[in-house]
């Protein structure tokens, strides 16, 4: 499984046989949008734009088996809903012996029932943005606490490419809350489950 960070959240993983790509609403951002007619997207909320060319789609909870991947939508309270709302969805995306998790725009407040549907972790992509939008640092690293990942992959922080409908910290103050240095910065991460240790590595991603 390999991880390549292309702004925002938008994520794109990738194996031998299949791509899935994660929250493509780079169009609305002033970026390009990246999804092709083969790959799988993935959508944590309605509130992005749907793919208009994908070789499958998922925005909602529910089990999925594609292209060689396992895919687990967990039902969530976005960051922005009210107390009783579950408007974004967690995936849990599963290639061979490594199991990534998207967690998208939730309130830090996961409950033991969503951590037992998300499962062990090897990989978390979490967003440290902030300012009321999505989790910032500090709430990113409560999650992280219970799901209990070997690798951490930040996203959703400032970009001065990127026109994000409301402004985001940037990556220094994210990690600051995070309270982890990182490991390495790479342009793409190859899971190796050789590499992982007792305690999670932070690995950032530079933007493709």
């Amino acid at each position: 499984m390999e991880l390549q960070y292309f702004g925002a959240n938008c994520i794109r993983i990738t194996t031998k046989k299949s791509t899935i790509v994660v929250d493509d609403n780079l169009g609305k951002l002033g970026l390009k949008a990246i999804t092709k007619p083969t790959d799988i997207s993935l959508r944590t909320s309605k509130d992005f734009p749907e793919a208009k060319e994908a070789y499958f789609k998922a925005e909602m909870p529910g089990e999925y088996e594609v292209g060689g991947f396992i895919i687990h939508g967990v039902a969530a309270r976005a960051h922005m809903d009210k107390e009783d709302e579950t408007n974004t969805v967690i995936y849990t995306i599963t290639a061979g012996d490594v199991k990534a998790v998207v967690l998208g725009h939730i309130y830090p407040d996961l409950s033991e029932e969503q951590v037992e549907q998300i499962g062990p972790i090897d990989v978390a992509v979490v967003p440290i943005g902030g300012n009321g939008y999505t989790l910032d640092g500090v709430g990113a690293l409560k999650v992280i606490k219970k799901i209990d990942p070997n690798i951490v992959i930040p996203t959703h922080y400032a970009d001065k490419s990127i026109k994000y409908e409301v402004p985001q910290s940037d990556l220094a103050e994210g990690l600051k809350g995070l309270a982890m240095e990182p490991t390495e910065t790479v342009a793409r991460y190859k899971v190796k489950p050789a590499d992982f240790g007792t305690s999670a590595h932070l690995i950032v991603l530079e933007r493709s």
